[in-house]
């Protein structure tokens, strides 16, 4: 069993950078993927990034590419998504993963343990 808290939310105006951040407790955090999501209201809840849990690989959506970095501290069992050049579209709650199995899911049913969700908001 895993638990998982986000943080690092907020307002912040287009071009700007925020950093999240996922606290997990449990055992063996180390031995599992994990994924950020976002869901935007009215939209279904997408995929942005994930690393392996070694920290060697990661995938990351088209849309999010070369703007968002994926991280993970074993030491500290957080695992932290950098944004940066934010679009208003970038605007959802983000929720972070966690899943017991090998590969870079992209689906969320290839993750079985959430977070709560973290608001970001990006103006124009």
């Amino acid at each position: 069993q895993v638990q998982l808290v986000e943080s690092g939310g907020g307002l912040v105006q287009a071009g700007g950078s925020l950093r999240l951040s996922c606290a997990a407790s449990g055992r063996t955090f180390g031995s599992y993927t994990m994924g950020w999501f976002r869901q935007a209201p009215g939209k279904e809840r997408e995929f942005v990034a994930a690393i392996s849990w070694s920290g060697g690989s990661t995938r990351y959506a088209d849309s999010v590419k070369g703007r968002f970095t994926i991280s993970r501290d074993g030491a500290k069992n957080t695992v932290y998504l950098q944004m940066n050049s934010l679009k208003p579209t970038d605007t959802a709650v983000y929720y972070c993963a966690a899943a017991d199995r090998d590969g870079l899911g992209y689906r969320v049913y290839d993750y079985g343990y959430w977070g709560q969700g973290t608001q970001v908001t990006v103006s124009s």
